[in-house]
């Protein structure tokens, strides 16, 4: 407990402060014999640095006074550590205009202490005059420099949370869009089938009931990804490869196709493949309904395929990618691959997509 309470003391914004009066403290007192006023100027100069943070204007100005009376005889011995320290915070801590004027103000005050010096030489005055602006400009760099930091860390997390509510919106809408699809279908033929099949009307509805259920839970951890703000989505919906047999079975009039031999696939490839099959499969329901769907998975060297394809009619509009399509191409274009979508030469569509397997070391 302890230590915790020490490594607390120490990590403190004021322990800096401390450490920077102790330094100010001992910089203007190690080299030299000082009388009692440059002690108590020191002492002063350096009481003032722990205020620098939030009076930096007010410091400086009174570490000012402070070297202008070392700067008068028989002291000669101003706190030149504290002033810089003092201009450097007025620069890192107050605005640009605020800055400007402070160091104009000590430049000002560098020209009327140089001024007896002032002759035909004038680069060593004219140095002295202007060097008050270079700490207060240093300061003033290292404020930009830490703006920029936090706007790039800004502008990164509101990135972040874009593509996060993207990704939300393309889970939502699969989900949605495949499940009423489905629940649906199961509802049609549970009403035809209710005159002269009562027991398999019964036992389609509690299909589109599971469905119905299955939305509602994969529904459900989406809200909680927006809940927990900004958990990763992929792969809670229990979704992958392996569910594609049981997603082609539910839709009905499709067949699922496996060549090659399988291998484990990355999350988020196993989690686009499902979701371009069920996107798919879900457009063919609805632009192309009754059709005939093969559904073919092939895996190659380095390289997983899979296609949907269906013998519908071309679909109008075929061409144009709406939000379910434009989710499969980015969905797969993540995971470094590519997706055609378009009529086949013989009829009805084609959805193909390639992404392709990183070795594994």
């Amino acid at each position: 407990m302890s230590f915790a309470i020490m490594r607390g003391w120490v990590g403190h914004p004021r322990m800096g402060d401390v450490a920077v009066a102790l330094l100010v403290l001992l910089a203007e007192l190690s080299h030299r014999t000082p009388h009692v006023e440059v002690v108590l100027i020191a002492l002063a100069a350096s009481g003032l640095m722990l205020l620098r943070r939030e009076h930096p204007v007010a410091v400086a100005l009174l570490v000012g006074l402070l070297y202008l009376a070392g700067t008068q005889a028989p002291l000669y011995d101003a706190p030149v550590s504290a002033m810089l320290i003092a201009l450097y915070a007025v620069g890192r801590h107050t605005s640009a205009p605020v800055s400007a004027a402070v160091a104009a103000a000590a430049m000002a005050g560098g020209v009327y202490l140089a001024w007896p010096i002032w002759g035909p030489e004038f680069w060593v005055p004219l140095t002295v005059a202007l060097f008050p602006a270079a700490p207060v400009a240093a300061g003033h760099i290292v404020r930009l420099r830490g703006e920029l930091v936090r706007r790039t860390r800004q502008q990164v997390a509101e990135r972040a949370i874009r593509e996060e509510r993207r990704r939300i919106a393309r889970e939502l809408h699969d989900v949605i869009a495949h499940h009423v699809s489905v629940a649906g279908l199961y509802m049609g033929v549970a009403r035809r089938t209710i005159p002269i099949d009562p027991e398999r009307a019964q036992q389609t509805l509690l299909t589109g009931e599971s469905m119905a259920r299955q939305a509602m839970t994969e529904m459900r951890v989406l809200l909680n990804v927006l809940r927990t703000d900004g958990e990763p989505i992929d792969n809670h919906a229990g979704v992958g490869v392996a569910r594609l047999p049981a997603l082609v079975e539910e839709s009905g009039n499709a067949e699922l196709e496996v060549t090659g031999e399988a291998v484990d696939l990355p999350a988020t490839v196993d989690h686009a493949i499902y979701r371009v099959v069920q996107e798919a499969l879900t457009n063919t329901r609805k632009h192309a309904a009754g059709a005939r769907s093969i559904v073919r998975l092939a895996y190659e060297a380095g390289v997983v395929e899979v296609e949907v394809a269906d013998e519908g009619r071309a679909r109008p509009g075929g061409a144009g990618l709406g939000l379910g399509l434009a989710g499969m191409a980015e969905r797969v274009s993540l995971c470094g691959g590519e997706l055609r979508a378009g009529p086949a030469p013989s009829g009805g569509f084609v959805v193909r997509a390639r992404i392709p397997l990183m070795e594994r070391t």
